[in-house]
């Protein structure tokens, strides 16, 4: 996760909607499904539960699981149950902090949505402006 500079609070100001704390890793739809799987069964999910859970092939599961390993976002530990082999994944402290700040980031996308949508109709926008000549 970067490291945010004394200017990006300045940056922020400046470009309110430019929405910073949108983690890449974490926004992409398969991605935001484990992790938000995981973050509700804090004891951990097998593979196939997830796969289950989140409508994901083996290979696509196993793609996102090997980038949010990577981040740091979940742990996975390989063992066997009844000598079956069994793969329990598991959001690690630093995932459910990245987790809940991108959360926040998503809440006020749409509270400024919101907020956008019951400021001007369409046509008081549109009053006064003529059409573009192509």
């Amino acid at each position: 996760m970067p490291i945010k500079s004394p200017s990006s609070k300045k940056r922020a100001s400046q470009a309110p909607f430019a929405y910073e704390g949108l983690d890449r890793v974490i926004h992409e739809r398969a991605r935001l499904s484990v992790l938000t799987s995981l973050l509700t069964h804090p004891k951990g999910l097998t593979f196939g539960e997830l796969k289950d859970l989140c409508a994901l092939t083996d290979g696509n599961l196993s793609r996102h699981l090997r980038v949010l390993e990577h981040a740091k976002l979940l742990e996975i530990v390989k063992g066997h149950d009844r000598n079956r082999p069994q793969t329990i994944c598991r959001i690690t402290a630093t995932g459910r902090k990245r987790y809940l700040e991108y959360l926040a980031t998503l809440e006020q996308v749409v509270r400024d949505a919101a907020q956008g949508a019951h400021n001007d109709t369409p046509a008081n926008v549109l009053r006064g402006l003529a059409p573009s000549q192509v």
